[in-house]
Formats: structure tokens, sequence, C-alpha cells
């Protein structure tokens, strides 16, 4: 297999997507898709044509993907924009979806990564971002995963925990992401509560609710982002914090805690602060070690340091932040905030600079360029770093 032929063919195949309607983002997944599917096929079948066929396996790609969007966006549009409290009546069969997708001939990534793409509608970058993986690496997982169920019968569902990390993620990505999929996944998540009786499923619909009842207050009309110690929290949805409380107490009663009740318990906290300065940061931290116990990841240690700063200063916090990957997404702008807390602008602003040309969506790379800007100005007028 010439690797170097397929990059060299894939500029010219993309032009032909994007020629043919495709919209950009969608003609690189199918192009990744295909590319995949070459790598698979070619070795033993090579083409005697393999840009026309990268063409025709991409435009497939493209038109499937298409109609899977549009059929998750029907589904989307029976619902409310903002979730309703209290139990749902409508039951459809997306939450069977998610399960059969979850199959137990699958690796619990390999089958999140495929229910990402099948049922949630995400695109493989939006997966690899998720994951902190590279793009490639993600299509060839999921061009696994679909290889391995080919075959399989789908009627052995898989098991409550990997369904509840597919519908976390697709959660995450509604609530900050490209694609508005925030109030699906609380009604599937709900649905699911109200059929399985476990704690982690109640924690995580506790922590949809109480992330959800921020929303409104998290961007500016012109969609710029609200940090949340500058949000307007008479904006918060007090209803949804209410029920998100009394969801978590019950789950953290039954003494079985999961990840999903301590990220609930964190967002309890913040919502529980009538202002920021009032926020009980040495509980979070607390809440922030049961995390790192629980799950080990590189993501909640970077937000505990962030936390490790506000209860203990930022040096404290810019020691703990020592410890965090630097290639975790979101360092240099913890590392920013914590060096401009500490005194230290110049190498604040520089940071902030940083962490924006490294940012995965327009929104956060114009509050951290408005923030580097900010302190080049302050550094400026007066002369001091």
């Amino acid at each position: 297999m010439d690797e170097a032929l397929l990059r060299g063919l894939t500029p010219g195949v993309l032009g032909v997507l994007v020629r043919r309607g495709a919209d950009f983002a969608a003609a690189e997944d199918a192009v990744q898709d295909a590319l995949v599917e070459a790598l698979r096929v070619w070795p033993e079948d090579p083409p005697r044509d393999p840009k026309g066929w990268l063409v025709t396996v991409a435009w497939r790609k493209f038109l499937d993907a298409s109609r899977a969007d549009t059929a998750r966006r029907r589904r989307e549009d029976r619902v409310e924009e903002e979730p309703a409290p209290g139990p749902v009546a409508e039951v459809d069969d997306t939450l069977r979806l998610y399960f059969l997708c979850a199959h137990p001939s699958l690796s619990p990534a390999s089958a999140v990564a495929l229910t990402l793409r099948a049922v949630g509608g995400l695109t493989t970058r939006q997966i690899a971002r998720a994951y902190l993986v590279p793009e490639a690496t993600m299509a060839q997982r999921i061009s696994r995963a679909k290889r391995t169920v080919s075959g399989v019968r789908l009627d052995r569902p898989g098991d409550v925990a990997t369904v509840l990390r597919v519908l976390y993620l697709v959660f995450n990505e509604g609530y900050s992401g490209d694609v508005d999929l925030a109030a699906e996944a609380i009604r599937l998540t709900r649905q699911l509560a109200a059929r399985v009786d476990h704690p982690e499923v109640a924690g995580l619909l506790a922590l949809m609710l109480l992330h959800h009842a921020r929303r409104a207050a998290r961007t500016t009309p012109d969609g710029a982002l609200v940090p949340l110690a500058e949000q307007d929290r008479s904006r918060w949805d007090t209803s949804a914090i209410a029920e998100g409380v009394a969801v978590l107490q019950g789950a953290l009663a039954r003494d079985r805690l999961g990840e999903f009740q301590a990220q609930a318990a964190v967002a309890a906290l913040h919502a529980d602060a009538p202002t920021a300065g009032e926020t009980d940061w040495v509980q979070i931290v607390e809440w922030y070690d049961e995390l790192l116990r629980l799950t080990d990841s590189p993501v909640v240690g970077l937000n505990r340091a962030v936390a490790v700063g506000e209860a203990d200063g930022p040096h404290a916090g810019l020691a703990a932040l020592a410890d965090v990957d630097a290639a975790v997404p979101r360092r240099t702008a913890a590392a920013a905030y914590l060096h401009e807390r500490a005194g230290d602008r110049a190498t604040a602003a520089r940071l902030y600079a940083e962490a924006a040309r490294a940012a995965s969506n327009l929104a956060e790379r114009d509050h951290l360029t408005r923030q580097a800007a900010r302190l080049n100005t302050a550094v400026g007028k007066d002369g001091r770093p």
C-alpha cells in the first residue's frame, strides 16, 4: 500500500466533493473514511483508477452521513429546545440503538466511538477531540468497530456503563461544541433513568441538569463566552438546579459513588454558591480528589489544579498544574489564568495568546484572544509585568 499516493490524492478528492456540494468539514470526514477503507481494501484488490475509487467511496460516505444527520435532526425537532423537568412519556428506538451499538463483541472504547458516529451524529473529528487522540487514530478505531459488527447479529445489547459514556460525550459535544445535542442527551438519559435503577445513571442525569441550568448565562447575545465567575446567576434555571440536586442527593444516599456522581457534586457546589466569591472551593478540591481516585483522568487533574488555585492560592495551583501533562487541552489557558492571579501579567498574556492559537472552536479562541489583549494593554499602560 502506497500511503504517499493516498496523501497525494486527498486534496483532489476533497475538491471534487466540495464542488459537488458537500461542505468542507463533512467532505473532510468522508474522505477520511474513504482513506481508511482504501487501506483495508487496496492491498488485496487495488483499483485501476485510485482517484475515481476514492471519489466514489467518499461521496457514498458523505451521502450516508448526510442521511444520518438528517434523521438525527428530525429526532431533535420532536423535542423542545429546553428539556422539561420530570418523567418523559415519549419513548422511541434511539436509546435501544445506543445499547445495540454498545455490542459485547466490541471493546468499550470502540463501542462508544461507533455509537457517537452512527447514532449520535458526531463527526470523526469531534469524537477524536473528545478522546484526546488524532483524528486518523479515531477513524481507524471506528472502521475496525464497523468491521467487527458487520457480520454479527445485533441482538445482544451492551452494558449500561458504555451507554452512559456515550450519552456523557454526546451531552458534552452539545454543551460546548459545534452541534446542539444537549437536550437530546438529557431526554435519552431521562428514559434510561426511568428504566434502570442505578446511582450512576442518576448521577449522569443530575450532572446534565446542573450544567444545562447555566446554559443561558454562558454566552453573550453575540456568542462570546462568559466565564463561570462572571455569569449572571439570575439567568440560571433554578428549577433545573433544584431537580439536579434532588436527583444527586438520592444517588449519593445509596453510597455507591461513581465518577458521574462526583462530577455532579462539583457542579452542585457551583450552583449552590450565590456569588462566585462564595464558592466552596475547598470542598470542590475534595471532590476532584475523589474523581482522580476513580478515573485518574488528566482532564480531572487539570480542573483540580485550577480548584487548588482558588482554594489555596495561585502558586499552589501552579504547583498542582505542573503534574498535568502539557498536551492536555486547555492546560495552557489554565496556566495563563493562574499566572494572572499570581500577578505575572506578561506571562499570562503570552500564555493566553498561545492557548488561543490552539483553541478548538471560534468562541473559545476569541475569548482567549481578548484576555491576551486585555493584559497586553494593561502591561503597556503601566510598564509593569
